[in-house]
């Protein structure tokens, strides 16, 4: 596994500038609802407007907030595996292994012991 950190924020154009400007980070996305950042060709962050799309965990109207602000994501080679192995040990899911159409991948959301949304995800594109 390798962590690909995800920040829920209220304005992903800002943020994205921010840390394009201030670290010197490049866009591989873009838009207005997610932003993936780079650093020398690889992934450094993800920004997700926190009250876009089908995410309730990130935060937004209903709660007032963007969470903590902190998702952690991770991607692996196998998210089966993966997510057999967080079933045996009973961690609290948010959502069950299924397949992200917007990144066309599987995917599954839990909650680790100190609240945090923590997400485990194959790679952008496995699922063909």
């Amino acid at each position: 596994m390798k962590p690909q950190p995800l920040i829920a924020v209220v304005d992903v154009p800002i943020s994205s500038r921010w840390y394009q400007t201030v670290l010197g980070f490049e866009s591989g996305h873009g838009g207005s609802d997610y932003e993936r950042l780079r650093s020398g060709g690889e992934l450094v962050m993800q920004l997700h407007r926190c009250d876009a799309h089908d995410h309730p965990h990130l935060g937004g109207a209903a709660t007032n907030v963007c969470r903590n602000g902190v998702v952690l994501w991770f991607e692996t080679d196998d998210v089966g595996a993966a997510y057999a192995r967080a079933q045996s040990h009973g961690v609290e899911m948010l959502e069950t292994l299924n397949v992200n159409v917007n990144a066309n991948h599987r995917e599954f959301w839990m909650r680790d012991p100190d609240g945090y949304v923590v997400v485990v995800a194959g790679a952008y594109g496995d699922v063909g």
